[in-house]
């Protein structure tokens, strides 16, 4: 089977399904590859970069593992079921949204975080033995303390993640309701 470029003409004689399938491969792979660099980015940060991901962050890239199947799934299903898993893309990714939000605001402590692994552990009395018996195995990073990805620009991973998660978003959707190529 010949790849065909999005841009390459289509015979008007051809199907719309067939027309449909071509666009819908390519959004599928495109998808599912910004998702795996969103991923890329992250590990890469925690690797090279030095920063310690905190619970929400962690939590925050369960949307671009599963946007990747979804992608890889459209990039292979028939035009209707791709259609369908894009516009399931686009709602994980506007949920991937909703947590960066989430994270933004406990960033600049408009609320508390809701996850019990961002919070200090509590100590009770007890001896001192008692008390290094209940501390976590390793250091967690507060959620409320921004990781800066690039030192000289004011906008933590976060912010950064939910500007990239609303364009994937809109991305995804705009394919899913569009037309198919005429």
């Amino acid at each position: 089977m010949p790849i065909v470029s999005p841009r390459a003409p289509v015979s008007p004689n051809a199907p719309v399904w067939h027309r449909a399938a071509i666009s819908y491969h390519v959004f599928g792979l495109t998808a599912a590859v910004a998702a795996a660099i969103a991923l890329g980015i992250a590990q890469a940060s925690e690797f090279w970069g030095g920063l310690v991901p905190c619970a929400l962050c962690l939590l925050e890239r369960w949307p671009y593992r599963i946007a990747a199947v979804l992608g890889l799934a459209a990039a292979f299903l028939p035009p209707k079921a791709a259609r369908v898993t894009m516009g399931l893309l686009a709602l994980t990714i506007l949920a991937g949204a909703g947590l960066a939000v989430i994270h933004v605001g406990v960033e600049f402590h408009l609320w508390p975080s809701p996850l019990p692994e961002c919070a200090s552990p509590a100590f009770g009395g007890g001896s001192i033995a008692e008390r290094l018996a209940h501390m976590p195995a390793t250091p967690a990073k507060p959620c409320d303390d921004p990781s800066y990805l690039i030192p000289f620009i004011p906008v933590s991973m976060a912010a950064m993640n939910l500007i990239f998660a609303l364009v994937f978003a809109a991305a995804a959707a705009w394919a899913a309701i569009r037309r198919p190529n005429p």
